[in-house]
């Protein structure tokens, strides 16, 4: 396995217009309701976990100036590449003058500016920073933002960006396979005209969609069968006392499922990592987060990407859909595997998605994990489950 890159849930119908209790209008949230399930009924909620101030401060601000970077290229194939994109002509001829233009040994370097990224339709946008996501300089078009589930207007409701700054987001975004993406963060910083707008642009395009997923009390299934899917077989697991307790209420109410996670990932869930936890030489990452699920104390040998690999192969069983509490599902693409996430209900999984330091545990419904892995029509998802 590669280190990490960075079905459905219904959808409640919710009308987000408010409701009137009394002179008071309270908004209403969308609800995500889960199929029917020994995991019992769950309702998810989205919410945007922002990085602490203090961990943004130690991490490096992108530069203003945007850079298209082509590694091992010609002039002429850089050109062709352009063309093929259908950047128009005017763009073109701009990104080639000598103040645009960057020849460094086998690499072009081509320096757009915001005039010339407006310029771009979405298709063309599209086309060109999927060729330029190949490059590795080209660091937000290989790991763009995410708009999870495609809901512009709800990413910018807690985005912290100027209207102009908003004005061109919206602009300048892009479809990496079905997933609505945005790149040209070095555009929005040059909007900022002060420091706390450029803290401010940092903070929001590095914020997390995660889920806050509650159990509906009283069970609606088997309480037998809930005990059974969510202990997954560890009857000696300490989180099953709250687990047995909860199936004896009656009253209606909802309860938090991150009391029902083994004790490292409940610790760990809607963080992000601690500067410490990089003292090995790499923050954890999905291999490091799935295969240390069920672990009483973490194993920082699954940092290491090979060990990961073989553990995974030697101690769990290769299992098809329905999956459990507790498998690792892992994306593989022609052999090649991109990423792990743990299964936890009905399409809900927990993620850490990549190794970075600005990578939260989050939960997420599996289809925007995918839409965030997948690589081309034959990436898959193979399922594992750890030996008894």
């Amino acid at each position: 396995m590669n280190q990490c890159l960075p079905r459905s849930l219904g959808l409640l119908a919710a009308v987000c217009w408010g409701v009137v209790v009394g002179a008071v209008v309270e908004p209403v949230e969308p609800v995500l309701t889960s199929k029917a399930g020994p995991w019992g009924q769950l309702e998810s909620r989205t919410v945007y976990l922002e990085p602490p101030e203090g961990l943004l401060a130690v991490v490096a601000k992108p530069s203003t100036v945007t850079r298209w970077t082509f590694e091992q290229a010609t002039v002429h194939a850089v050109r062709e590449t352009l063309v093929k994109a259908r950047v128009p002509e005017a763009v073109i001829e701009r990104l080639f003058s000598p103040v645009r233009f960057v020849a460094s040994g086998n690499s072009i370097v081509l320096l757009p500016e915001v005039e010339d990224l407006a310029a771009l339709s979405q298709e063309s946008r599209s086309a060109l920073y999927l060729e330029l996501a190949k490059h590795a300089a080209n660091e937000y078009q290989r790991d763009p933002v995410f708009i999870l589930g495609g809901d512009v207007d709800d990413w910018m409701q807690g985005a912290s960006l100027t209207p102009t700054q908003q004005a061109l987001f919206r602009r300048l975004l892009w479809k990496r396979g079905g997933a609505t993406v945005f790149s040209d963060v070095q555009a929005l910083l040059s909007l900022a005209k002060t420091p706390e707008e450029v803290s401010a642009v940092f903070r929001s395009i590095t914020r997390v969609r995660s889920l806050v997923v509650e159990l509906r009390l009283p069970l609606n299934t088997d309480r037998q069968a809930f005990i059974d899917y969510w202990s997954a077989g560890q009857t000696d697991a300490p989180r099953l006392a709250f687990i047995k307790a909860i199936t004896q209420r009656r009253a209606k109410q909802t309860v938090d499922i991150t009391h029902f996670l083994p004790s490292i990932i409940r610790q760990r869930a809607y963080t992000f990592p601690e500067m410490d936890l990089g003292l090995k030489g790499r923050f954890p990452d999905c291999h490091w987060t799935s295969l240390n699920f069920f672990n009483l104390t973490p194993k920082d040998v699954y940092l290491d990407t090979k060990l990961a690999a073989d553990h995974l192969l030697k101690d769990y069983a290769v299992v098809d859909a329905p999956y459990h509490f507790g498998d690792v599902l892992c994306f593989l693409d022609e052999g090649e595997g991109l990423h792990t996430c743990v299964h936890i209900a009905d399409d809900i999984v927990l993620t850490k998605n990549g190794d970075s330091i600005l990578a939260p545990w989050a939960l997420m419904q599996l289809k925007d994990v995918d839409s965030i892995y997948r690589r081309s029509p034959n990436t898959r998802i193979q399922g594992y489950r750890l030996k008894k």
